[in-house]
């Protein structure tokens, strides 16, 4: 492999998974896009052998550059790298075309591991999500489809827990360290918190925390 797009629009992010990639593969170049617009066309220029791309961008879903991806580079290596673990995100990118599925919130050592699992043709998720299906399929549920998903308009337990830690005024630091995850994984989930909610500020996100019961 010699170059991967990262589709991610968190700096912090972007770099933990430059990291990422290039300690799976050394020697790989990387060229950053954090948007949908701007992914869609940079793949109609360059060619790329990877591609980490995040689900929650400014301008959509990264499952539409999952797609584009998949028809115009077929043999290239497609992963998703997202904080999303709930059906309404996992089955779209899957049937998307998606060669592998990998949550932020782990440790930058485990997703190289992973990383270099998917190449090597090793389960291509991430523990959490490879159980989420066994569970999935054992109980007979069907897959949300993608417009269906009211989820997206709800807040994980995890979301839940840093809005709670956010209207305290704890830091995005502070808070990765109480819960374990993170600096860059905290603010991809604040991240998804104030689009989800609509919001743009502590302040709000106080106000909003309030209204919900849990502060």
């Amino acid at each position: 492999m010699s170059v991967a797009l990262i589709l991610e629009d968190m700096p912090e992010s972007q770099e933990m998974l430059r990291e990422v990639a290039q300690q799976a593969f050394p020697g790989m170049r990387v060229r950053f896009e954090s948007s949908v617009a701007g992914a869609l066309k940079i793949i109609d220029q360059f060619q790329f052998d990877l591609a980490l791309i995040d689900l929650s961008l400014p301008d959509g879903d990264g499952t539409t550059v999952v797609e584009a991806m998949v028809s115009r580079f077929p043999n290239s290596m497609i992963v998703v790298a997202t904080i999303f673990d709930d059906d309404a995100h996992l089955f779209p990118a899957l049937r998307a075309g998606a060669q592998g599925y990998l949550l932020k919130d782990q440790t930058p050592e485990q997703l190289v591991v992973q990383l270099r699992g998917i190449s090597e043709g090793r389960p291509p998720l991430s523990p959490a999500i490879a159980r989420r299906l066994l569970d999935h399929f054992h109980v007979g549920q069907q897959p949300v489809p993608a417009e269906a998903g009211t989820e997206r308009v709800q807040l994980s337990p995890r979301e839940r827990e840093i809005l709670i830690h956010l209207a305290r005024g704890i830091s995005i630091t502070d808070i990765g360290t109480e819960i374990g995850i993170s600096r860059h994984t905290v603010s991809d989930h604040v991240k998804s918190i104030y689009r989800k909610l609509n919001i743009t500020s502590r302040a709000e996100a106080a106000l909003q925390a309030k209204s919900m019961g849990l502060v």
